[in-house]
């Protein structure tokens, strides 16, 4: 996909990563996986349409349970829907909770695969879940176009705010952000959208990233 002006969304783009860093040091996941990139396969598909902080607080239960992918393919979906109903779409995920857990176990010996590919093999996985666990997991460059991630980068001009497609915000995103920033920039980007520029009533005038947004410079004017 062609983008306009791509050298100087670049250079805003790298300076709105310094000023995101200063805010947010560390680039922590909101999920708490512990480093265990079978449990961030698991939270990220329980992410669905549900918040981080449901699934932290559904998967304290879902992992003192189930402490592996070999416990999980083992158990009945009846018992995982039970613990994660509150999280939505309770049937489906269950059903690709197990399912995951019993290929990563029977095809990997429990170890996740490190290409793109591979975790699109997995039921309930998509780019943004599959990009999470590149960037996370194996330090690849990776974007994760969450609903944060769309709805900010929009505001700030890197494409048209009505565009919502997350493939295609993907294609556009990894040709303005520094390859070794765009896992650490989307971390950042979901505590930003929380505290600052949320979906509605963002806090403009007190947000340090207004001079390089080009949804608030033309509210202004």
């Amino acid at each position: 996909m062609k983008i306009a002006n791509i050298g100087e969304k670049r250079r805003r783009m790298t300076e709105i990563i310094e000023l995101l860093k200063a805010r947010y040091p560390s680039a922590e996941c909101a999920l708490k996986y512990e480093g265990d990139p079978w449990k961030l396969l698991v939270m990220g598909r329980l992410s669905a349409q549900c918040t981080d902080e449901r699934v932290n607080e559904v998967c304290k239960e879902l992992f003192a349970k189930y402490k592996n992918c070999d416990e999980m393919a083992a158990a009945k979906v009846e018992d995982i829907e039970r613990i994660i109903r509150s999280c939505g779409l309770y049937k489906m995920k269950a059903k690709n909770l197990k399912d995951a857990s019993h290929m990563l176990s029977r095809e990997y010996g429990g170890d996740l695969p490190s290409d793109m590919d591979a975790l699109l093999r997995f039921p309930g996985v998509g780019r943004k879940i599959a990009n999470l666990l590149l960037g996370d997991i194996f330090g690849l460059p990776a974007v994760v176009c969450d609903t944060h991630c769309i709805r900010i980068c929009g505001r700030l001009g890197m494409y048209p705010e009505s565009l919502k497609d997350p493939a295609r915000i993907e294609e556009i995103l990894k040709k303005i952000l520094p390859p070794e920033e765009g896992s650490d920039f989307c971390h950042r980007i979901v505590w930003f959208g929380r505290e600052v520029c949320t979906a509605r009533s963002p806090k403009c005038e007190q947000c340090p990233l207004s001079a390089h947004c080009t949804h608030y410079l033309q509210e202004k004017k």
